[in-house]
């Protein structure tokens, strides 16, 4: 018989028999089968997994400890190790230098010819302060509304998050922030503006990595070198300049409140447009100072509500006709832009000035007005796109593609003087008729053989045509190609009446080539590159015009003034040519003297028409206003009057008049005219040269006197409508 098991709380046997007196009695489930404990195995433990009448009726099973602490403590360490290896990522990714950096675009400034700025694009960037070197009360206005706490947190202030949190949950919304400065620093220079929880841990782990390698007075000089305080300002530097005009160390209390006040809204709270707004945050700002001990009672009632200095006010102009056409070149002269940049333009403030005040008292009415005046080698020294850049910054001098008129025989008649030509050689000014098309003369009027010279200045349609037809469409197209014309030229005679279009820019570049001898004349802004690539020594040069064929052209252009464009002329040596699409929807006039070369644009913006509009009314007269005051010219006539006459019929359209009587233009070259008719008829022909001189020798002109009635009526070289083509 085997000896009783005693397992702690029931005494088993192992065999027949009961329980010894005093002991609990066996369960009665069938007793486990007897062994021996050192002969053989035990037993397999009761499962407490199974139903309680498979246990036997027996109680609760022993409760199973599982190693929680074990698992925490592993998770912890997990957790510090890629603590450690965001770290060093960050080291790698993210350099301490980029908290230097302002999260905006780099801003670069224009300046004209002499240095003085015109334009800026992009932010105004401040140079970095030492928040050590800064007043005490300019560092704590910042601290007392952004964080108090700031040299004792590491770069996450758990207090004030606390804080933020209960007065949001009180507020029903979000009201207030727990972010530090040190936080604040990472998520402008690192990170953006998304509110995900991924973007606010990033910013956690930033603001510990910054708080690890840098001082607290060089986080904090971070900070204060890049923050946003509206306007487009970033950093105290540049906001203490701009609103305040002072720099950030001679700041008073009440502006460094002001300023600090700024960074929660700066948009909204920027004093040149709120200042209401900004002064009640002020004195938040204040209050919070006296809260945090940084000022007394008396000292905080001693602060003043701040103002906007007037010089603050006036800011660099964003955005002007010329400085949106020349920006893109400038951006590549400059490079890669880091920080800000300087760039000097061609930019003549005084003729800029000039050409402005033109526009505005021209009398358009509700017409569109464009100038372009360059040096005889390109550079652009004045650009007015339109009557008001606020209203409409399309620039019409370099974005819109009008028909030229007569202005685009320049390259007809220049054709024609590389094929042999001369201003004294005839050309018939009688009706023709090319492939179905008849061109016409405005006036109707005829005058059978006449020289070039008189074509040129009468602006005769005919003449143009057959000159066309002479030399060949192709020649006229190469001849505007090598004057720099790069718009879409139509392969058919009727181009010869401006029927293609171009822009003022582009026409007037390829004046400035007759004016320079050379071609073509590429318009630029700013100063030629130093060194210039491979290419652009290949393909940027220069072809010297044919000494005679330029003579000739400055001739015809000569002449053209005194016809058509008399209303542009000058006391000195001027050239220039007159241009009227059809119905007078746009009207030109350029031309050169001295070392300027200046076009001149009038029409509407719908290409509607201008009932009385022509090349040689208001824009003659503009680029004759121009020319006088940007040379300096005295100039006893009186200058004819910018007027305008009748009421509008149509809405867009523009009725423009030349103010002054013609009887008046008629005397100035009647008498001139009487001499050359007489001579004409004795045989004698002359011919005005660019020096002003004149050559007298026999007349080509073989046609029967003209009337003199005739001579007496202005020309006009208004191409003729579709219907008459």
């Amino acid at each position: 018989m085997n000896p009783p098991y005693d397992s702690g709380r029931v005494r088993y046997n192992h065999g027949p028999g009961q329980p010894a007196a005093g002991q609990t009695p066996a369960p009665p489930a069938t007793p486990l089968p007897s062994f021996d404990p050192w002969r053989e195995p035990a037993p397999e433990p009761p499962r407490y997994d199974r139903p309680p009448e498979e246990l036997g009726g027996g109680g609760e099973p022993p409760r199973r400890r599982f190693p929680f602490g074990k698992w925490i403590v592993r998770g912890l360490a997990a957790l510090l190790v890629l603590f450690f290896v965001a770290v060093a990522w960050l080291a790698v990714t993210a350099p301490l230098s980029q908290s230097l950096k302002p999260p905006t675009p780099p801003s670069i400034t224009l300046t004209d010819s002499q240095g003085k700025p015109i334009a800026r694009r992009g932010a105004v960037i401040g140079a970095p302060v030492d928040a050590a070197t800064l007043p005490p009360h300019v560092r704590e206005a910042f601290l007392a509304i952004e964080d108090r706490r700031f040299y004792s947190h590491w770069g996450i202030d758990p207090r004030g998050i606390a804080r933020a949190a209960w007065a949001n949950v009180g507020s029903g919304g979000v009201r207030q922030g727990g972010s530090t400065i040190t936080q604040q620093l990472a998520k402008n220079a690192f990170l953006d503006s998304d509110r995900t929880a991924a973007r606010k841990l990033r910013e956690v782990l930033i603001a510990f990595w910054l708080e690890a390698w840098l001082t607290k007075d060089e986080i904090l000089s971070r900070y204060l070198s890049n923050v946003y305080f509206g306007d487009n300002v970033y950093g105290m530097t540049a906001a203490a300049k701009h609103y305040f005009g002072r720099t950030p160390d001679r700041l008073n209390v009440g502006q460094a409140a002001m300023l600090a006040g700024l960074v929660k809204a700066p948009s909204r709270l920027a004093p040149t447009g709120n200042l209401k707004g900004a002064r009640a945050r002020q004195a938040v700002v204040v209050a919070a100072m006296v809260d945090a001990g940084f000022l007394t009672r008396r000292e905080a009632d001693a602060v003043q509500p701040q103002r906007v200095l007037p010089l603050a006010a006036k800011a660099v102009p964003s955005g002007t006709y010329f400085a949106d056409w020349v920006l893109p070149e400038a951006r590549d002269q400059a490079g890669e832009i880091r920080d800000e940049a300087t760039v000097r333009t061609t930019l003549d403030a005084g003729l800029q000035a000039t050409a402005e005040r033109i526009v505005r008292q021209a009398g358009l009415r509700k017409a569109q007005a464009a100038i372009v005046a360059m040096k005889t080698s390109g550079e652009v020294v004045a650009m007015v796109g339109g009557r008001d850049y606020k209203a409409s910054p399309f620039n019409r001098a370099t974005q819109a593609k009008r028909q030229p008129g007569s202005t685009f025989k320049l390259f007809v008649y220049l054709a024609a003087m590389r094929a042999g030509m001369e201003p004294a050689s005839t050309v018939d000014d009688s009706p023709i008729e090319i492939a179905g098309w008849k061109p016409k003369n405005d006036d109707g009027r005829y005058q059978g053989e006449i020289s070039l010279a008189t074509a040129f200045a009468r602006s005769s349609n005919v003449a143009a045509a057959r000159l066309t037809q002479q030399v060949g469409v192709r020649n006229v197209i190469r001849a505007a190609r090598d004057l720099g014309i790069s718009t879409p030229i139509a392969n058919e005679a009727t181009i010869g009446l401006g029927t293609s279009e171009v822009t003022l820019l582009e026409l007037t570049a390829a004046y400035a080539a007759i004016a320079n001898g050379s071609y073509p004349v590429q318009p630029r802004g700013l100063a030629s590159p130093k060194n210039k690539s491979w290419y652009q020594s290949l393909s940027g040069g220069q072809t010297r015009m044919a000494e005679g064929v330029r003579t000739n052209m400055l001739s015809l252009l000569n002449s053209s003034i005194r016809g058509t464009g008399r209303a542009a002329n000058l006391p000195m040596m001027a050239y220039g040519k007159t241009g009227t699409s059809q119905q007078g929807r746009d009207a030109w006039f350029i031309g050169f003297a001295g070392d300027l070369v200046v076009g001149v644009w009038v029409g509407n913006d719908d290409n509607s028409p201008n009932p009385g509009l022509h090349g040689g009314g208001i824009p003659a007269q503009m680029w004759r206003q121009f020319m006088a005051s940007a040379l300096n010219i005295p100039d006893p006539e009186p200058e004819p009057e910018l007027i305008e006459a009748g009421e509008d019929q149509d809405a867009g359209n523009a009725t423009l008049e030349f103010g002054l009587p013609e009887e008046l233009l008629e005397r100035s070259g009647e008498a001139i005219d009487q001499v050359n008719e007489r001579l004409e008829r004795l045989g004698v022909g002359t011919r005005v040269n660019p020096d002003g001189s004149i050559d007298i020798g026999p007349s080509r002109r073989d046609s029967p006197p003209r009337d003199r009635r005739d001579d007496r009526r202005p020309p006009d070289d208004e191409p003729p409508g579709p219907d008459e083509f």
